[in-house]
């Protein structure tokens, strides 16, 4: 039977000034989700009866991010950063009163796995421990507390490096700050730990040192994914466990049947959903809610941001977002889908075309150099090249409709608010500023006429002017020798 914790406690009061940055450190995103994101995805898993999260530093941020997040948690400020034991104390007196088991977690931690903490929990619960802390080797287990045990293995203490000997100093089991504390031991405990340390802080690790006193159960966890024991405090560690969250991300899809073709150009939100049978090609990035179904292939060089994409469609070099691409669609190369593109059924968005708040429906298709901004395309309509849908008259927007099967000529404006009528055409080069109706064809063009002899007279002495000189020289003799030839 799954245990579940009274209370998760996720710390994320502290300053993160190695970060440098005018953004907290939480805040901070890779794989999709900022780490206190991460962090709050993984004790969210744990199904808590509460969850609080204790802010400090840049608290406005945190706050508004948090309840952005998830509007349940519990967030309490911790006013002055006096270590982690009074931040724990500081969420336990924002909390009602609590029994059984409580977890606590960081928020710069964001490998940190829910399976991770769900056997940390049943561990306690099971060998009925006062405290249970995650620990892990490191090959340098520098900055980090060290693990004390007896002689028979049982932790007697945790250590902070600063406050450690040199033999201490040696030992490379690491605390990695993350906890099961009994409610009540946690409480009681905590109101004995004093500042009597280098840091002249308040450790949540003294209880550890309190529990065993007492007589009471400390035992541990050893993960050897050191991963999920990592935190974030430059922009270094960052970037790799950003890289270490999407190589895992990666193969957990290409377990599933995905193909990605080159997993190092490669980027997938955590938040994505691939099917089976997707084709990732060199240079993708899928970010935000971005679905892909079965068969589609995405690149390469594609970003695509909270797109849907159904199944077989094409997506080739490619910016989008806030879009839909049918089944058997195609789009690109160099094309952008802003907002509100939806895309049909074999339809097809080409070269150099840019959409916005447009709908192409079924086997409608736009191939080349167009902007098509609050527009409905007709299913089976084709665009020409060069075509602009003016949606904007300075002021407001406007919308542009062409109907089921018809065909524009290449070098169109399209002056909304217009409609152009099912199975209509229009001439090449022209600007539409009335209704076309039904199975007419709109042309606003004159008729051609020239003006000859204008470059010599305009451009007299240039490369055009030499150019047209000679070719009328050559087009004079030409006719002269024509009309010299003797008669057969």
């Amino acid at each position: 039977m799954r245990q579940t914790p009274s209370a998760v406690v996720v710390l994320a009061a502290g300053a993160g000034t190695r970060m440098k940055s005018a953004t907290n450190k939480v805040l901070h995103r890779i794989g999709g989700r900022s780490l206190l994101g991460h962090a709050i995805h993984a004790a969210r898993g744990l199904e808590p009866v509460h969850l609080a999260v204790v802010v400090g530093n840049q608290r406005e941020q945190v706050v508004a991010h948090v309840e952005q997040l998830d509007p349940g948690v519990v967030v309490a400020v911790q006013e002055e950063q006096q270590g982690t034991g009074h931040a724990v104390l500081v969420a336990l007196d924002q909390l009602p009163p609590v029994d059984g088991t409580v977890v606590v977690t960081y928020g710069d931690v964001p490998l940190l796995s829910t399976a991770t903490l769900t056997t940390l929990v049943e561990t306690h619960t099971q060998r009925r421990n006062a405290v249970t802390v995650l620990t892990t080797r490191l090959p340098d287990p520098s900055g980090y507390g060290r693990i004390l045990r007896d002689s028979e293995g049982a932790v007697t203490a945790i250590v902070e490096e600063k406050d450690a000997t040199d033999e201490q100093r040696a030992v490379r089991e690491i605390n990695s700050g993350i906890f099961a504390f009994d409610a009540a031991v946690l409480r009681e405990a905590l109101g004995r730990v004093d500042f009597d340390n280098a840091q002249g802080e308040m450790y949540l690790t003294d209880v550890v040192a309190i529990a065993r006193r007492d007589g009471r159960q400390v035992g541990a966890v050893t993960t050897s994914d050191l991963w999920q024991c990592e935190g974030v405090n430059t922009r270094s560690q960052l970037a790799r466990l950003g890289s270490e969250l999407n190589r895992r991300t990666l193969e957990a899809w290409m377990a599933a049947g995905v193909e990605v073709v080159d997993p190092t150009s490669t980027w997938v939100d955590v938040t994505v959903v691939l099917a089976p049978d997707v084709s990732l090609r060199p240079g993708v990035q899928l970010h935000g809610s971005t679905t892909v179904a079965s068969g589609a292939v995405i690149g390469p060089d594609c970003t695509l941001t909270d797109v849907v994409v159904e199944e077989d469609a094409s997506v080739v070099r490619t910016q989008g977002s806030q879009s839909a691409i049918g089944a058997g669609a195609s789009v690109g190369p160099f094309a952008y889908l802003r907002p509100g593109t939806v895309l049909g059924v074999r339809g097809k968005i080409g070269t150099f075309v840019e959409t916005k708040n447009a709908q192409v429906a079924d086997g409608a298709k736009v191939p080349h150099l167009s902007y098509v901004g609050d527009a409905e395309i007709g299913e089976g309509a084709n665009i020409g090249a060069g075509t602009i849908f003016a949606n904007y008259d300075g002021v407001h927007k406007h919308r542009t409709k062409v109907g089921r099967q018809a065909k524009t000529g290449s070098h169109n404006t399209f002056v909304a608010p217009v409609e152009i009528g099912d199975g209509a055409a229009t001439g090449g080069g022209t600007v539409v500023r009335r209704d076309v109706p039904p199975g007419t064809l709109a042309v606003s063009t004159g008729a051609q006429r020239h003006i000859e002899g204008w470059v010599l007279r305009k451009r007299e002495g240039t490369p055009s002017a030499q150019a047209a000189q000679a070719a009328l020289d050559s087009e004079q003799s030409t006719a002269t020798a024509a009309s010299e030839e003797p008669e057969a």
